[in-house]
Formats: C-alpha cells, sequence, structure tokens
C-alpha cells in the first residue's frame, strides 16, 4: 500500500487561541501587540530547576533513517537484509558505518550511537508523537494529546524569570512534524518558525531586528496606541494581572528591534569557509544557523532535513513506492553526512560541548528485510512509475540515533540490535527513555514535573515514562 508521507500536506495543529493569535503579528499588525500577550500567558507556569544555559539541538529525519544502511550495518546478514553498502571503520575500534559515512566516520570520537531504541507506533503520526511526546498510543492522530518536549521546555522555562536574552528561547527552523505540538499547553509555547531556504542570497526572517529608524519610530507608536488600548481593560482587571503587560511589550519590542536578533539570523556573519564546511545547500546552512542561534542565546532548536535534497517525496520514507532506498540513500547522504559532521565538530571547537546537545533522530528505522514494489512516479532517487524497485518500510522495533556534546561521554556506541537488525536485544530504550535524557540535560526532572492538561488534571510531561539513559547523562 502506497504511503507517500508528505508533511507538506499536513496542516498545522489546531490549538487553544488566545485572544491575539500569533499569526497576527507583525508590524502591520502589531496594535494588538500579540506577542506580550503570548510573553503574559508564559507567566502562569509553574518553575523548575534548571541547569544553567543548557541547550539542545534536535535535527529531525522525517519519515526515519534506516539504521542498516547508516548507523548499524549487517555485513554477515543475507544480501535481502544487508544491503549494497560496503562497511567503513570509524575512529573507534569495533564501530563500524556504511561506507555512506565516511566524515563521520571520522569524527566518531565526538558522539555517541544508541544502537537500541524501540517503540510500538509504527506509523508516522503515532512515531512522531511517541518520540516526541511520550504518547504510548499507538494508533495514528493528526492532533496531540500531549504536548511535545520542546513546548514543555518552554513552559517551564519562562517560569524561572524574565528572559533577558532578546532572542526567541524556542525556534522551529523548516520542521516538518507538523503532528505535534503544544497541545493543552497553548499556543504561546509554540515555536517561533522559521521557514525557507537559509542558502539563497535573499533569505531572510520576518518580524525581527528592525533596523530602519523609521519602521522602530512607527512600531513605537503602535506600542503606545496599544497602551492606550488597554486603559479600560487594566481599569476592569481585578487580578492585577495586566501589571505585568508593560514588561512582556518590552520583550516584544526588543525582539522586533534589538540588533542582536537579526544578527543571529545573518549567515552572512560567517566566513566563507566555514559556510563551506556545512555545504552550501539548504540543509548544511539550517545547521549553521542551528549553531548560531543556540550559540547567541536560543533554549531549543528544532530542524528537519527534509525537502528536495531528500529525493522524489521530500523525506526519509524509503518505500519502495516512493524511492530507490538505496538510490534515495546515496542522493542525500554527501549532504547529510557533512552538515552533521560540521555541525558536531564546530559544536566542540567553539566551546558549546557542555551547554549544548545535539540529537540526530527520525520517528523509527526501516525494515531490515528489502521489499520490492512498482515506482508510483519518477524523480530523484525513484525510477519512472510501474518500474519495480527496492524499498525499506517502517520499523520500530529497532533503530538508531546519534548524540553529541551535553557533557557526555563519546566515541562509544550503547546497545545492540540482532544479526539481522530486526530487534534491539541489548541496552533497550524506549522513547520515554530518550525524552528523559533530554530533560536531563535541560535541568528537568521529568519523573516530578506534572503539568494541568485541559481538564485540570495533573499530567505527567512523559505519558511513556522513562528515565535518562546513563552514558548520556553529561
Amino acid at each position: 500500500m502506497t504511503d507517500p508521507f508528505n508533511a507538506s500536506s499536513i496542516s498545522p495543529c489546531p490549538g487553544p487561541e488566545n485572544r491575539r493569535g500569533f499569526l497576527k503579528m507583525g508590524l502591520a499588525g502589531f496594535a494588538s501587540l500579540t506577542l506580550p500577550g503570548i510573553l503574559r500567558l508564559q507567566a502562569a507556569s509553574p518553575v523548575t530547576k534548571k541547569k544553567d544555559k543548557t541547550a539542545v539541538i534536535m535535527v529531525w529525519q522525517p519519515g526515519g533513517c534506516s539504521h542498516i544502511d547508516t548507523y548499524d550495518p549487517k555485513p554477515n546478514a543475507p544480501s535481502e537484509y544487508s544491503g549494497p553498502f560496503g562497511t567503513i571503520p570509524t575512529k573507534i575500534p569495533g564501530m563500524n558505518f556504511t561506507e555512506l559515512l565516511p566524515m563521520q566516520a571520522k569524527i566518531a570520537d565526538k558522539f555517541t550511537v544508541l544502537r537500541s531504541m524501540r517503540h510500538g507506533s509504527p506509523g508516522h503520526p503515532a512515531g512522531t508523537l511517541r518520540m516526541l511526546t511520550g504518547d504510548t498510543d499507538s494508533r495514528d492522530k493528526e492532533i496531540p494529546k500531549y504536548p511535545d518536549w520542546m513546548s514543555v521546555t518552554n513552559y517551564l522555562r519562562s517560569k524561572e524569570g524574565p528572559r533577558k536574552n532578546p532572542l526567541p528561547p524556542y525556534v522551529g527552523m523548516n520542521f516538518s512534524s507538523q503532528r505535534v505540538g503544544a497541545a493543552y499547553l497553548g499556543d504561546a509555547y509554540g515555536p517561533f518558525t522559521v521557514s525557507g531556504d537559509p542558502n539563497k542570497p535573499n533569505f531572510s526572517v520576518p518580524n525581527i531586528g528592525l533596523s530602519n529608524a523609521a519602521e522602530v519610530k512607527q512600531l513605537d507608536r503602535r506600542a503606545t496606541l496599544r497602551q492606550k488600548l488597554d486603559t479600560l481593560e487594566r481599569t476592569f482587571d481585578q487580578e492585577g494581572e495586566l501589571k505585568a503587560l508593560d514588561e512582556f511589550e518590552i520583550q516584544a519590542m526588543t525582539l522586533l528591534t534589538n540588533p542582536k536578533t537579526k544578527d543571529a539570523f545573518d549567515l552572512s556573519k560567517e566566513d566563507d569557509k566555514t559556510r563551506d564546511r556545512y555545504g552550501r545547500n539548504t540543509w548544511g546552512q539550517q545547521l549553521l544557523m542551528a549553531r548560531r542561534l543556540v550559540e547567541a542565546g536560543v533554549d531549543i532548536l528544532t530542524t528537519s532535513l527534509s525537502g528536495p535534497l531528500c529525493g522524489r517525496v521530500n523525506n526519509w520514507d524509503d518505500h519502495a513506492v516512493n524511492h530507490h532506498v538505496f538510490d534515495a540513500l546515496r542522493y542525500r547522504s554527501q549532504v547529510y553526512d557533512q552538515a552533521i559532521s560540521a555541525l558536531i565538530e564546530d559544536i566542540y571547537e567553539r566551546g558549546l560541548d557542555e551547554r549544548v546537545m545535539v540529537v540526530v533522530t527520525g520517528e523509527f528505522g526501516r525494515t531490515p528485510k528489502i521489499n520490492y514494489q512498482p515506482s508510483t512516479g519518477a524523480g530523484n532517487a525513484s525510477a519512472p512509475a510501474g518500474t519495480k524497485q527496492p524499498g525499506r518500510d517502517h520499523w520500530a522495533r529497532a533503530f538508531s540515533n546519534i548524540w553529541a556534546g551535553g557533557g557526555i561521554e563519546t566515541g562509544r556506541f550503547i546497545g545492540a540490535t540482532d544479526k539481522l537488525g530486526e530487534d534491539s536485544i541489548d541496552r533497550i530504550c524506549g522513547a520515554g527513555d530518550f525524552l528523559a535524557t533530554i530533560y536531563h540535560h535541560l535541568g528537568i526532572d521529568s519523573s516530578n514535573v506534572l503539568i494541568e492538561d485541559f481538564n485540570g488534571r495533573p499530567t505527567p510531561i512523559i505519558a511513556d515514562q522513562g528515565k535518562p539513559i546513563p552514558e548520556l547523562i553529561g
């Protein structure tokens, strides 16, 4: 059965709408001052103790990456499992990758491979929700029941005191997993969304870093108007909830007028050598911008490696009906290998490796056994329609992800799968463990933090409760 998993066709998840919807934000509509309203909403959250200044970059592979063809090769398995790629040694004795990842193999001492991930949600929506929210429901659904870890972190950190950094705490850059979101936390805790190709010379991010004096003056007039419109509302404010509004107005104005915000998104500030190192393409420049943003003070950065660089269907969902799985992996591997290697090396070279954790993963892996089906269409990495070609389907029983930074001990692999790559058999880790590990780095005790849901019920922040993975604790 065809399973196109075209993320671009999925509408963003609806959520509770505050009285000044975020999508109305912008200079033209700034009289409503949506962003201060959002910042004010953030003042209603409980405080959790955190590590100082920790951050996470999550690189998402939508559709799921084949573990056998990348980080967990099975050269001694029958050819219908092992695939066509040879294996290469890494810098770590006993840890081999496939030939598709020569650059990562050379820096394998700077990250750890977790080879024994597994969960019980084999569909794209359910798998994504499992990995990012801990939802144990194996049924596919388009609207999340629980908030993702990114929104939860944003929610909890918002109550640790006024944010002094003008940059938004949570940025989603071309992040195509639209099946997740803030759920009952409300849209206020979702990402500051950045879309487009940062490799293009005309790339820009709207609503940040206004530098034109006339625009700043106009914005100031609109903010003043907003203050006047709130006069009546303040009069009837029995709880004094609007007393903090001026503070949030200042934060919003800072986001729009502080030169630091514009500079952080400006890749022209990087020298040509650095930009070349990451790769002059969408993925390379996305990951370079991710490094720039966390270095400048963004706490949570999520970005998807999707789009044309993946092949015909713009993702990693390498069914035979979508892609020739091995042509697709070859097609994207050089760009992927270069961009990931550059990000990891840069994190260490710039002294960010204690503060910043890098996680690269998808929602699951791909079937160890290769199958053959007729292609549904020609394109990059896919033969003409009707041509029988190889593919790998969804596989949640065993898959890999990689971890770097975060003060962890690197240069090793955790766990193992069986000789065919079908099942995790050693140091098995689930989605709850994955999430607990990320939260631990961020200073959040996921086993004890509860947040009220839509019905006012205290709800754990990980539905699929797990424990931090000891080898991935800095």
